[in-house]
């Protein structure tokens, strides 16, 4: 069945052309919804913040000049003509020798150009005695300083954060427009598989698959719907997979795509429409097993059973296309470099890929110490794991004390 794989380059192209991942649109939701949402469009402001200019402190506003020649011992005095409140633009008009109190916050009157701070001042009834000069606009907030009418405050693609809520709620909307989430089909196959919560019957292993692909779709901008465990049975398998063609936009199945006698997924999903099955097996280690269908217009990702090989899979290829659909800007990966712990051998005409654990010698230099993978029903693996080092289908091995680059998983520091 896999004779004739394709390179992990030409896969990856083909995927593309045959999906041609694109946004599903934009839905227009409450703005205490749209958090960690994904913006359709560029946020414009459509007034300048602050709308006025305000105190930054608690004191007096005064005119500038008026205040030129005070000093600590030989204060100036002006007249308190007055009081301005938070939330309360003021009718006061300030003149030549005068001051009115003002709190943080609070709009500047007209005819004022400065505050001075309450600890440099002493009021005495509605006499002010200044110890220290201002300078124009000392201790104001202009009018625009923060945002101006107009400006493009948040760009589309931006995911939204706390502080991006705020932005936008500062310039008095309530709803924004963002891309819509596609809904991913999770599907596990294998006679051996019970969910979790069931009783562990000898023989049977939970559903680990199903879990960590979920999150890791979630990750990728996708809401997954996780549709069970089905077993060993091409029926049952083809009507979960119609199910799934009905309620979501791609779908991802785990098992039953290697060559044993129970493997029927490519099998069932190539009956189920056209093209069918683009790619039956990539040239790579862990992974090679995995089959990529386009029914309709929905794209089918059947990845191995082995939750490492489905997880790492996940992420080369399968995240790549979810985040385009979702409306989300590929980020590239961090890679470092660092000095390899071990020798390392490939798998004989596919590229490799290895994970390791990332340490430092006495040095201070970084060491990749590659992980043992174990047997095919090792579930730790990535864990374990701070990135992966890929080595070239052509290559034979990467020898010890070899400088590789390591591709650091998310969330991995060093």
């Amino acid at each position: 069945m896999f004779r004739e794989l394709m390179t992990y380059n030409q896969a990856k192209k083909l995927i593309f052309n045959e999906i041609n991942p694109k946004p599903l649109g934009n839905e227009k939701i409450s703005l205490i919804d749209a958090y960690s949402r994904i913006l359709y469009e560029d946020i414009i402001s459509n007034m300048d913040i602050p709308p006025f200019d305000r105190s930054t402190v608690d004191g007096y506003a005064v005119i500038a000049k008026d205040t030129f020649a005070a000093e600590e011992i030989s204060p100036i005095e002006l007249k308190v003509i007055g009081e301005v409140k938070v939330g309360i633009y003021p009718k006061i008009k300030l003149k030549k020798g005068e001051a009115t109190e003002i709190v943080t916050g609070a709009p500047i009157p007209i005819g004022a150009d400065a505050v001075v701070m309450v600890e440099n001042t002493q009021k005495q009834k509605n006499r002010l005695f200044i110890y220290r000069a201002v300078t124009q606009s000392e201790n104001i907030m202009k009018k625009g300083a923060d945002i101006k009418k107009d400006e493009i405050i948040l760009k589309a693609g931006k995911i939204l954060e706390a502080s991006d809520i705020g932005v936008i709620a500062a310039l008095g909307f309530t709803s924004v427009k963002v891309f819509k989430i596609p809904t991913i089909a999770v599907i596990s196959t294998g006679a051996e598989i019970i969910e979790p919560g069931k009783a562990l019957i000898p023989g049977k292993i939970y559903d680990i698959n199903a879990y960590s692909l979920s999150a890791a779709i979630l990750d990728s901008g996708g809401k997954p719907i996780i549709l069970g465990v089905v077993p060993d049975d091409e029926v049952e398998l083809g009507k979960t997979l119609k199910k799934a063609l009905i309620s979501s936009d791609i779908i991802i199945t785990s098992g039953g795509v290697s060559v044993g006698p129970k493997d029927y997924t490519p099998k069932v999903i190539n009956s189920l429409g056209k093209p069918g099955v683009v790619i039956s097996g990539i040239a790579v280690k862990p992974g090679k097993p995995t089959t990529v269908a386009v029914i309709g217009n929905k794209p089918v990702f059947s990845l191995p059973g082995h939750p490492a090989s489905a997880l790492l899979v996940f992420y080369l290829i399968v995240s790549p296309i979810i985040q385009r659909i979702a409306g989300r800007k590929l980020i590239s990966e961090k890679k470092v470099i660092a000095t390899l712990g071990s020798r390392l051998f490939s798998a004989k005409g596919r590229k490799t890929y290895v994970t390791v654990k990332l340490s430092r010698d006495k040095n201070q230099k970084l060491i990749a110490y590659p992980i043992k993978s174990g047997m095919s029903g090792a579930i730790t693996t990535l864990s374990k794991a701070d990135g992966f080092i890929e080595i070239p289908a052509d290559q034979q091995f990467i020898d010890s004390n070899e400088k590789v680059i390591v591709t650091l998983l998310k969330n991995k520091k060093v």
